[in-house]
């Protein structure tokens, strides 16, 4: 097993370049060189280089002709075992990147100051790269090798393609397992998070195997429990598997651990339970073999006495003894643990080994369950939001990765809503999309009916598991609730229902209390409110998918209603997603945002705009009477003359609409017209007196395409879910011919609001956007009135209702929240805010949630 034989020297590794002996180069050898053109005649930048730098007396070197490379990989991991006389730092991850000119690949060291381009997902795989100096990193307990390191770079556009045939111009780069460039680390990271395994370490490959038991002498828990302070050695443990954790990272600067792993495992026999914690190097070997539901026979263990703070998971069995006074220890020596998986064949009843006994519940019987009960959930994924992160506490450089997913099962008109942190189970994490029957265990319930609107959803725990395939087999599936939602499944396929189901896109939750009292209470931190002086830092400091929510005082001075078209939607989609599995920023978003900021804003939206309508409706110019379509609860609409001034039709400017924007209704006029019956912008008096004399005025009311949800599509179901994970660590070529994102229609029948908040001092202001995400149902039962009731509902359902329906409800929801807005002039207000980075340097904020100060008691 890697990692405690044939460990890395510390500082450069062995991959480097054979810099003293270049006449080496035509043969392969352990950390050599092949020279090579390709077929084009064309030398080797990379080789020109290295060249270059090994003949600098600086060992360092701004090349003498800069020419792009591909980026191939961007791997990450704990720098440790540096020379003594660094200064202690926190951990210091290191990034490798992969390069190619089109003739070699070349695994470089990145210089930490450049850390900030992975964070910021400039930096990342598929884009073209020109580096401007480069040096030499030596190893100085090895003759002649050294790394290459990339000092310097331009990170440019993404490539339509990269090839993966190029070879490696050093053949240690290729070895494997993968090994980093420096450090004592056998071993890469993942790229945004220490929970998942990742790499070629990571071994699945252990099976059951039949034992002798003649000769095999075994004691129970409880025995065990009674007698081991008082024993040198231990028999062997017969125990099921009721439990495995995620995995845990611990590894630190300056402590030489290999694989600083831990997992713990809850395990039975008839007499008892107990915790089982797996270290280092036998984590890898084992943990992705290991399942819920195995019998293991564990022989040559330790014993100790369990840590006093470890919460252990609720036994399957109420009638099994929990034991909480000591843990067995897993480790790869001392004594060297032996593991072997017994085959469900050769267990026998006198065991008498626990039965797995699952806490399946229902969405119909979610309502009643008690706050942080526990209990497993399965049904079909109706939603499945991006991946985000969230910051560990006091670590700059440790997130948790974590992604919003609606399940139905058919008891309920609701879904379950889970909040779902990575499980250490990438390979379905990663490739969950609608319409997938979905199992996960051990979540636990967040309930709060004591504010408004009533806080329920599910969150996983430290033993959550989760199942996407291969249900069949699999110990839950005898259960009674398991075995109804098969059956509704299977009728609701029958029917040939079509699948409202969605994917991607922001998605604001949990919702905050009604009263600024009860959320500044629920909060656990030392500064409640952010300055707006504060705001551009706090947006700035964020990583790559980062979302975090803050609180600022202000007054609304402007908000502006961008009504949604989903055929016009941002020209930067298709640029944004010429490959699947790397978004960026495009060149015609660039442009159009260059162009808006000139005139002191920074709208964009993924419609055409508040200014769009048919063709037919343009062609008159002088001024008439609108018609405002008002909805009364039940759903009937009352018209109300409502003129429209000519000032409003001067400010239009003509272009062509979506044609669902263009449907004629029953009567036989067109849907635009109702589009136009309502003031699209208000701006307070306040805002035209203190505009000009700001101080600082931030624009982050853009709405980028990805932030749209999108309506899901099973044949591109691989494209979206690229799209909405997080960018890989390694190039992954596209299959086939990648789709547009404007292909997928939104499924907002409202389109969003763009707001200008001032500060209290009247120095500074920040444009945000707001997303109120409704389905028509949503407009006729709730009455919204007020902004501040508007934002107490979401929805990211699409629904079956007709254009006409979804333009005249969402320009008459669209007048009530400016109406709303204008009553609040002046008024000084608490805002919460969204704040999200989609990387690239793109970020965006929304408006979540407004209280007026006399409400916070």
């Amino acid at each position: 097993m890697s990692g405690e034989s044939g460990q890395p020297q510390a500082g450069p590794s062995q991959a480097g370049v054979d810099m003293l002996h270049p006449e080496r180069n035509q043969t392969r050898v352990p950390g050599g060189v092949i020279r090579r053109v390709d077929a084009l005649g064309r030398q080797s930048w990379i080789q020109k280089v290295l060249e270059q730098v090994i003949d600098s007396p600086r060992q360092w070197v701004t090349p003498s002709e800069v020419v792009p490379v591909a980026v191939l990989a961007v791997q990450r991991y704990l720098l440790e075992d540096e020379p003594c006389d660094m200064e202690p730092k926190p951990p210091l991850y290191c990034f490798d990147v992969t390069i190619s000119d089109g003739v070699y690949q070349e695994k470089c060291y990145l210089d930490p100051s450049l850390n900030s381009l992975v964070y910021k997902n400039i930096l990342k795989v598929g884009i073209e790269m020109r580096i401007s100096r480069v040096s030499c990193i030596y190893n100085e307990k090895r003759v002649g090798q050294g790394i290459l390191c990339i000092d310097n770079v331009l990170c440019g556009e993404l490539l339509e393609s990269v090839s993966l045939e190029t070879p490696f111009r050093n053949s240690a780069h290729q070895e494997v397992p993968e090994r980093p460039l420096r450090g004592g680390k056998s071993h890469y990271l993942p790229l945004w998070n220490n929970e998942d395994p990742y790499g070629d370490i990571w071994l699945n490959n252990k099976q059951p195997e039949e034992h002798n038991f003649n000769n095999t002498k075994i004691i129970s828990l409880s025995h065990l429990e009674m007698t081991w302070s008082n024993r040198e050695s231990f028999p062997a443990l017969l125990v099921r598997i009721l439990h495995k954790s995620k995995l845990q990272y611990y590894g630190k600067p300056n402590k030489k651990m290999i694989e600083p792993y831990q997992t713990f495992l809850e395990v039975a026999d008839s007499s008892g339970t107990v915790s089982v914690i797996m270290w280092n190097t036998l984590c890898p070997e084992w943990y992705k073999s290991l399942h819920v539901g195995l019998v293991l026979l564990l022989q040559d263990y330790s014993v100790k006495k369990s840590y006093p703070f470890r919460m252990q998971p609720l036994p399957v069995d109420p009638q099994i003894k929990l034991i909480s006074t000591m843990e067995i220890c897993l480790n790869i020596r001392d004594p060297p643990t032996n593991i072997i998986i017994i085959p469900e064949k050769q267990v026998k009843p006198e065991w008498r080994l626990p039965k797995l006994n699952h806490r399946f519940v229902t969405r119909s019987e979610l309502d009643k369950m008690p706050n942080n009960s526990i209990c497993d959930v399965i049904g079909v994924l109706v939603f499945v939001g991006r991946v985000q992160r969230s910051k560990k506490k006091d670590s700059h450089e440790d997130f948790w990765s974590y992604r919003w997913i609606h399940i139905a099962d058919g008891t309920s008109e609701q879904p379950f809503i889970v909040e779902l942190f990575s499980t250490s189970q990438p390979e379905i994490f990663e490739h969950i999309y609608p319409m997938t029957y979905f199992t996960c265990t051990q979540l636990k319930v967040v309930k709060n009916y004591a504010q408004v609107p009533k806080l329920l959803y599910l969150t996983t725990t430290n033993e959550s598991h989760i199942f996407i395939t291969g249900h069949k087999g699999q110990p839950y599936t005898n259960d009674a609730k398991v075995k109804n939602f098969i059956q509704w499944i299977k009728a609701k396929n029958d029917s040939g229902e079509v699948k409202n189901t969605v994917m991607g896109g922001y998605y604001p939750y949990p919702p905050v209390p009604e009263t600024f009292l009860k959320y500044s209470s629920s909060l656990k931190v030392e500064s409640l409110l952010t300055a707006l002086s504060e705001v551009k830092v706090e947006i700035e400091d964020l990583q790559y998918r980062e979302q975090k929510r803050i609180a600022i005082q202000g007054i609304i001075t402007v908000i502006k209603y961008v009504p949604h078209s989903s055929a016009t939607e941002s020209a930067s989609a298709s640029e944004t997603l010429r490959n699947a599995n790397q978004p960026s920023t495009s060149e015609a978003a660039r442009k159009e945002s260059q162009s808006q900021e000139k005139d002191g804003k920074h709208h964009h939206d993924d419609g055409s705009g508040s200014s769009q309508y048919c063709r037919s409706a343009r062609a008159s110019s002088s001024p008439v009477t609108k018609k405002k379509i008002m909805q009364t609860p039940s759903g009937k609409q009352i018209p109300v003359p409502q003129p429209e001034t000519s000032s409003q039709i001067k400010g239009r400017t003509p272009s062509m609409p979506s044609s669902s924007h263009c449907q004629e209704n029953s009567s036989g006029a067109f849907v635009a017209r109702a589009r136009k019956t309502i003031s699209d912008k208000w701006e307070s008096q306040l805002w035209r007196e203190k505009k000009f004399g700001l101080i600082d005025h931030l624009h982050y009311s853009q709405v980028y395409p990805e932030s749209i949800p999108r309506k899901f599509s099973f044949e591109h179901r691989h494209f979206l879910s690229q799209l909405f994970n997080s960018q890989p660590a390694k190039y992954i070529p596209p299959e086939g011919r990648v789709p547009k994102l404007d292909k997928f229609k939104s499924v907002r029948s409202l389109g969003h609001f763009e707001l200008t908040i001032l500060g209290l001092n009247h120095e500074r202001a920040i444009d945000v956007a707001f997303l109120p995400m409704y389905s028509l149902q949503d407009i006729r039962t709730s009455q919204v009135d007020t902004l501040l009731t508007c934002m107490n509902y979401s929805c990211v359902y699409p629904q079956a209702s007709t254009a006409t329906e979804n333009v005249t409800g969402s320009r008459v929801l669209a007048g009530d929240i400016i109406k709303a807005v204008a009553k609040m002039d002046r008024s000084h207000v608490i805002c919460i805010l969204d704040i999200c980075s989609l990387g690239n340097n793109k970020a965006e904020v929304y408006l979540h949630k407004i209280y007026k100060p006399n409400k916070t008691s």
